[in-house]
């Protein structure tokens, strides 16, 4: 039998008409094996730092923890946000991918014969054939953002399952959307995927998040403007460009 791999998936001004230049989708990935290990050593980083009361027994329904994401990076937490990137990169259970979509101004749809829903999954699916492997096969988690959720989980398992012939679900077992404040490795993608979009988008309202990409920029040796190697497996970038000159 196949060992399976986690693939916790983000995105980050994905939507058409939502004001914003760069579009960003990104993965935080491990063996199925090795989920439950890191989801505990995520947890006792929130209790070392008092984000989960030490009375409360976790996991449990309707619980007041914290909820690490880019979008709540704050001068008061930047040691806990730091001691969570030194984590992922000291396990080497764990790896990040990230698709940027540097100017979405500028795409022409109507060119390409493409709407923006059918570039979106193109896009998520760009993401994510670097992370496939047929040896394996694949849990694909999504965060529940909007009311197409249902939809895009459905949509984006069929175009997957079509381009790798994968009718017998060997490669790729489920696509599932989920609650990010329910699981930590879609925290953590939204993290990176949140600080990479940052970047991409010129943004430098907050000292705390650029503190933080400046670090994070330290730890992964790369300056997050640039794609890496397709074989980086650690910390793995790719800025799309359009093939039409």
């Amino acid at each position: 039998m196949k060992e399976t791999i986690n693939i916790y998936c983000d995105e980050s001004c994905h939507l058409e008409n939502d004001n914003e230049k760069a579009m960003a989708i990104g993965a935080v990935y491990c063996l199925q094996s090795k989920k439950d290990e890191v989801f505990k050593r995520i947890q006792e980083i929130k209790r070392k730092h008092k984000l989960i009361p030490r009375h409360i027994k976790y996991p449990k329904e309707n619980r007041p923890v914290y909820e690490l994401k880019w979008n709540k990076v704050s001068k008061s937490q930047l040691a806990f946000y730091k001691e969570i990137i030194d984590y992922f990169f000291d396990d080497d259970d764990l790896s990040f991918r990230v698709l940027v979509v540097p100017d979405k101004n500028k795409l022409d749809y109507e060119a390409y014969g493409h709407t923006h829903d059918t570039f979106y999954y193109k896009m998520y699916f760009s993401m994510l054939k670097v992370i496939l492997n047929p040896e394996y096969s694949h849990n694909i988690f999504i965060d529940i953002k909007d009311t197409r959720s249902r939809e895009k989980v459905h949509r984006l398992e069929q175009v997957l399952r079509n381009d790798k012939y994968d009718f017998s679900k060997e490669i790729i077992r489920k696509v599932q959307q989920v609650k990010s404040h329910e699981v930590e490795l879609i925290q953590l993608a939204d993290l990176f995927t949140g600080a990479v979009s940052y970047v991409h988008r010129g943004l430098m309202g907050s000292e705390a998040k650029q503190e933080l990409v400046a670090y994070i920029r330290h730890r992964s040796h790369y300056s997050l403007l640039k794609s890496t190697l397709v074989k980086e497996k650690k910390f793995n970038l790719f800025i799309w460009e359009s093939s039409k000159k």
